[in-house]
């Protein structure tokens, strides 16, 4: 199991930057416009970037990361059922 330092410094990729990017900046405007519902909203962008989470939360779904492995087989073993 990943401790929480290794999922907030590790892994950072396009999406989790763009998510970054939107929680800052509805953060500031939720300051600015003393609006209470942008700044949930900027909680979870900020929260889903951060934990790097998806939409289920919790760590249930993180955003997958690309992985780029040339070792593995695409052969489908097929096993007939018979009655």
């Amino acid at each position: 199991m990943e401790t929480i330092r290794q999922k907030v410094f590790t892994g950072w990729y396009f999406m989790r930057w763009l998510r970054l990017g939107f929680g800052v900046f509805f953060m500031i405007q939720a300051i600015q416009m003393h609006n209470t519902s942008i700044g949930l909203i900027a909680g979870f962008f900020l929260m889903t970037a951060i934990l790097n989470t998806g939409c289920c939360g919790a760590g249930s779904c993180p955003a997958p990361m690309k992985k780029n492995s040339k070792d593995e087989s695409n052969d489908i073993n097929f096993e007939e059922i018979t009655n």
